[in-house]
């Protein structure tokens, strides 16, 4: 009898420790000078399987509703989450395009032979003016990646001065032929991509040093000055970061970095995008909160050289990559898209939001039927994802000010490994409204949080929930419908304190006002 007693208070202090742990106590403090650009939430189109072709860009004789070929449904789509750039020809692509072909009489373009993806030809009946249109028709700002690898300085030059100066000269000459009589005034403008790589395997010494010749030329025109982004590392190559920030500094407008979620951590085998049991979710995962480590050390290095913060941290590829789907071909990258995915995008934007002293752009890879895209389509078709709605949700952060918190996450814990269950980030806007986004990684189990607003005051508060039953769940073409947005109601005020159950497995951002 009294091991039985000794068993059932032990039991019984067990569930009280676990029932006071089980409450995470967070505290968010009012706004500074920090503001958390709308150029994180940007997206990135290259001409790579059918992003462009049989995604934007429509057959001529084809009787989806489109505007000079551009498809009108997907550009509503992108109009919604207020798609604040789109970066543009490439990745690899860019460092093997030459721009002049994609300009003039589209029936008098030369092809060309896309050897990164696929080994397609490229008609390129979509070029610079059909890029330029398609920015105008989403009300977003270009990012153009300029070709280093297989270019010229003077290609560079002059594209700059075809698309940014307003006089007299050979290439205003050209685009007015083509039909454009004003510049388009781009800002933003990449010096090549992945000069590590596929943009010519070079060293970061001698691309720096390149950077600064072509970057003397792509010249700034009155009215037009460019925002120039160096090729940055790959991943955790911090001595790249080191290099370029020792030998460019503050000729760059920004650096950039890639990196992609791989669930297996293989790049010869990455792992299905639907296909996975917990164990690998929860590498997955893993891997994804990698990013945190990367931005953290990579803007580290950037403060030796720069601490003012002038030169912006720029992660314009990031997103999950896995095998592709079956019978699809293998150089078009085309990936399902399931809750898992939607748990890495607003993890990510977390880390990007709680960073954007540094960070200042960042570009998922990409916007239709690429790696983690937000919008598949199937001829007339077309499904958003569940990735799609996390932007629907965290748009309310695209210019609003930072709001710092403070937190300690509980575990998410598969055998001996363990990683935080909980990322958070929160904002102001211009109205006053705070927003909250939180993500709870944790297949199994609830989140119940208590939330101190440190001087912050605030009478209601309302939000939206994005889950599903399983992790592997997607929106499919006969469901497309399956994985999306619904009204939260586990968020009350309690005093001055909010309490939010936070259910396993989901995003959640909320609004005070």
């Amino acid at each position: 009898m009294m091991k039985k007693l000794i068993l059932s208070a032990a039991v019984f202090c067990s569930s009280i420790l676990v029932h006071a742990q089980s409450e995470t106590q967070l505290t968010i403090k009012p706004a500074g000078d920090q503001m958390v650009s709308k150029h994180i939430y940007g997206h990135f189109s290259e001409h790579l399987g059918r992003c462009i072709y049989d995604g934007f860009w429509v057959d001529e004789n084809s009787t989806i509703p489109n505007k000079g070929r551009i498809r009108l449904d997907i550009v509503d789509a992108l109009k919604k989450i207020k798609v604040p750039n789109l970066r543009w020809p490439g990745g690899c692509f860019a460092d093997e395009y030459h721009w002049r072909d994609g300009i003039g009489p589209r029936n008098q373009r030369p092809k060309m032979v896309n050897t990164n993806w696929g080994g397609v030809t490229e008609d390129n009946s979509f070029g610079t003016h059909e890029f330029l249109d398609l920015c105008q028709m989403l009300d977003c700002e270009p990012y153009i990646a300029g070709n280093v690898g297989s270019g010229t300085v003077e290609e560079m030059a002059k594209w700059v001065e075809y698309l940014n100066f307003d006089g007299v000269s050979p290439m205003t000459a050209i685009r007015s032929q083509n039909g454009r009589e004003k510049p388009w005034k781009v800002s933003f403008w990449g010096v090549g991509n992945e000069s590590w790589g596929c943009g010519g395997n070079m060293t970061p010494a001698y691309y720096s040093d390149l950077y600064r010749r072509y970057a003397t030329y792509a010249r700034n025109y009155p009215g037009a000055p460019l925002k120039r982004i160096a090729s940055g590392a790959n991943s955790d190559d911090y001595n790249w970061t080191e290099t370029c920030m020792k030998n460019i500094g503050n000729q760059m407008w920004g650096l950039t970095l890639h990196y992609y979620t791989i669930p297996t951590g293989n790049w010869g085998k990455k792992g299905s995008a639907t296909k996975f049991d917990e164990a690998q979710y929860f590498s997955t995962m893993k891997n994804c909160l990698k990013m945190e480590e990367l931005v953290t050390k990579h803007s580290a290095i950037m403060d030796k050289y720069d601490p003012k913060k002038k030169v912006a941290l720029v992660v314009d590829e990031w997103g999950i990559w896995t095998d592709v789907e079956p019978g699809t071909n293998p150089g078009f990258l085309y990936q399902q898209n399931s809750l898992r995915d939607a748990l890495i995008a607003g993890t990510t934007l977390n880390i990007f939001n709680n960073h954007s002293d540094r960070v200042k752009v960042a570009n998922l890879a990409q916007t239709i039927n690429v790696l983690q895209a937000l919008i598949l389509t199937e001829k007339d078709k077309m499904i958003l994802t569940p990735t799609y709605h996390v932007f629907d949700l965290y748009k309310v952060h695209q210019d609003a000010k930072y709001l710092p918190i403070a937190f300690i996450s509980p575990d998410y814990t598969v055998g001996d490994q363990k990683i935080p269950a909980l990322n958070v980030s929160a904002s102001q806007d211009a109205s006053g409204a705070i927003h909250i986004s939180l993500v709870n990684l944790d297949p199994n189990k609830k989140i119940v949080l208590s939330t101190v607003l440190d001087g912050l005051k605030w009478n209601s508060v309302t939000g939206q929930i994005l889950t599903s039953a399983k992790l592997t769940d997607v929106n499919t073409f006969s469901d497309s419908d399956k994985v999306h947005n619904a009204k939260f109601t586990g968020a009350k005020k309690s005093g001055n304190s909010l309490k939010v159950e936070l259910p396993a497995q989901s995003v959640v951002v909320l609004e005070l006002k």
